[in-house]
């Protein structure tokens, strides 16, 4: 019963409250605009006093007025004389335009010192200090000062974000020397993907994963813990503190948004690579493309799948002849690899999944590997490969010319097929 009564009594109290909040909100948009500046404070003033605990607040949400404006009326109606003259309600009103002035209108010199410190690769002093400072707030405001523009930092960032200033961070756009080639090898690739995906063969795109160090090292990223409660990690990172390495090689399958990848614990080579698609093969696609009579490749211009590497495509011949498929490679232009289908559909996804927590062991990576997932549907399965993958090994002139490798018309050096020849 005392529950129910509390309840009841208190519901129309709400109730009544949010009536006046609304009806106060519409009588002062009315008013406030006919009255200057004194009698604005007294009405905000008066408001407040007959909303009683809480008033300021109200009337602050209601208009937006400064809080320190609807104190200063209270103030000024609890005066015991409110006489005329400068302050009074007869005396006289600041005319449009009066008040004290910006700092950029004060002071027509603040801005273009502002602009130089914030662009001085452009327009400023290349030796002044604040362009090798933190361009903070602080720092430009006692750069101006020190320069004879005297200003807080409060006011350089009023100013800054009225010029239309935020801040931002850098991004990742410049791909360095772009080949002339460049647009018309993605066409010949999106044509190439098309036409065996509607076929209904297999397209895979492959590339090395940063490598990463096995150990309690640190992560980029955060992860929920208890607060005050951070995970230890090494205050170093130095290669020869960690447990390995760990080398993720990944085969991501465009046809169905899957993936595999191989954890190697030795070396980034070509053996490596053509290693890591013959498991996924094996184990994936075999079972998934029983009719296959081909296998489309896209890859990075370099590295252990490059298009210089010849150990890269002996390998591939080795494949072929064993699975019977007829391998098509297309390599993406130099300075190109961020767009590999794998990059972004696999691998930020996996950065995603490990963010802000140590790879202690191989057995780690491996299970964060194979959790990765995304609300499309991506599945991922993942194994360590424990082979010893030797680096600098070369083939004779005979091993090269007994690759059969039948290069395409359109950049023969980027766009070749491996024929399934013992």
């Amino acid at each position: 019963m005392i529950v129910w009564w509390i309840s009841a009594s208190i519901l129309p109290m709400a109730v009544d409250r949010s009536r006046e909040r609304e009806s106060m909100t519409v009588r002062l948009s009315g008013l406030l605009p006919r009255l200057n500046e004194r009698d604005r404070r007294l009405a905000l003033g008066v408001e407040a006093n007959a909303w009683g605990r809480g008033g300021i607040e109200e009337v602050h949400r209601a208009t937006g007025a400064a809080r320190n404006t609807i104190v200063r009326g209270i103030r000024e109606l609890s005066e015991e004389k409110v006489g005329a003259g400068e302050g009074g309600g007869v005396g006289r009103v600041r005319s449009r335009g009066g008040g004290r002035k910006r700092a950029e209108e004060a002071d027509p010199g603040l801005l273009p010192a502002l602009d130089g410190l914030i662009e001085p690769g452009t327009r400023g002093d290349p030796e002044s200090a604040v362009r090798w400072t933190t361009k903070s707030t602080r720092n430009l405001a006692e750069a101006l000062t020190s320069g004879g523009h005297p200003v807080s930092a409060s006011v350089v960032g009023k100013i800054l974000r009225s010029q239309g200033y935020s801040l931002q961070s850098t991004r990742k756009t410049l791909e360095g020397a772009q080949h002339p080639d460049r647009d018309a090898q993605f066409r010949y690739i999106n044509t190439a993907v098309a036409a065996a995906l509607a076929a209904g063969e297999p397209v895979i795109s492959v590339d090395t994963k940063k490598k990463e160090l096995v150990g309690r090292f640190t992560q980029a990223g955060r992860e929920w813990h208890r607060s005050g409660e951070p995970v230890a990690v090494s205050t170093y990172d130095f290669p020869q503190l960690a447990d390995g390495k760990a080398i993720p090689y990944g085969v991501y399958d465009l046809g169905d948004d899957s993936a595999w990848v191989s954890v190697g614990v030795d070396h980034d080579t070509s053996v490596f690579a053509v290693a890591t698609i013959e498991k996924w093969w094996d184990q994936v696609g075999r079972d998934k493309y029983p009719h296959a009579t081909s296998l489309l490749i896209t890859a990075d211009g370099g590295g252990s799948n490059g298009h210089r590497p010849w150990r890269w495509k002996s390998e591939l011949a080795r494949l072929a002849a064993a699975t019977g498929l007829t391998i098509v490679v297309a390599h993406y232009p130099p300075g190109t690899s961020k767009w590999n289908k794998i990059e972004h559909r696999l691998f930020s996804r996996i950065t995603l999944n490990w963010r802000g927590r140590p790879l202690t062991t191989y057995q780690t990576i491996i299970n964060l590997i194979s959790n990765t997932t995304t609300r499309t549907g991506l599945v991922v399965q993942c194994e360590l490969d424990p082979g010893i993958y030797p680096t600098k090994t070369t083939l004779t002139r005979e091993q090269k010319e007994a690759i059969p490798i039948t290069r395409h018309e359109f950049h023969p050096d980027w766009n070749y097929t491996i024929n399934p020849r013992k």
